[in-house]
């Protein structure tokens, strides 16, 4: 992998593979398999490589790492393409949610589930004034 990251970047083939895709495809080969696992290499900004990690620990690990990525960033792409890495924290989405029709809705009333009749109370006059 690192000799064809070496041949693309020493080809100047501009216009068949933008500077951002080869930055992509060296990510894996720069940092390993393991690390790839677990952080992904989103776009090129201006000189800046931006990666998406897992968590806030793989983002402060990383960050102490990012001199040595960039010199195995350097050495698969060519030097001068990559000055800086930002690694930044995956938002995490939610997967699609199944629709309740409405009649199951009106049906569950989570106030139910609340075992003390007081707090039973309290917690729909409260979920009333909210809503007024």
């Amino acid at each position: 992998m690192e000799r064809a990251g070496k041949s693309l970047a020493r080809l100047k083939i501009s216009d068949a593979i933008s500077t951002e895709e080869l930055a992509r495809a060296a990510w894996s080969a720069a940092v390993g398999k393991r690390i790839a696992s677990h952080a992904w290499a989103k776009s090129l900004v201006r000189d800046s490589l931006i990666v998406e990690v897992e968590d806030a620990v793989w983002q402060k690990q990383l960050f102490h790492l990012r001199f040595q990525i960039l010199g195995k960033l350097s050495e698969v792409l060519g030097s001068g393409n990559i000055k800086d890495v930002e690694f930044r924290i995956l938002t995490a989405r939610r997967p699609p949610q199944p629709a309740l029709r409405l009649s199951q809705s009106k049906s569950i009333d989570e106030a139910e589930s609340i075992n003390d009749p007081g707090m039973r109370m309290v917690y729909r006059q409260s979920r009333k004034k909210a809503s007024a």
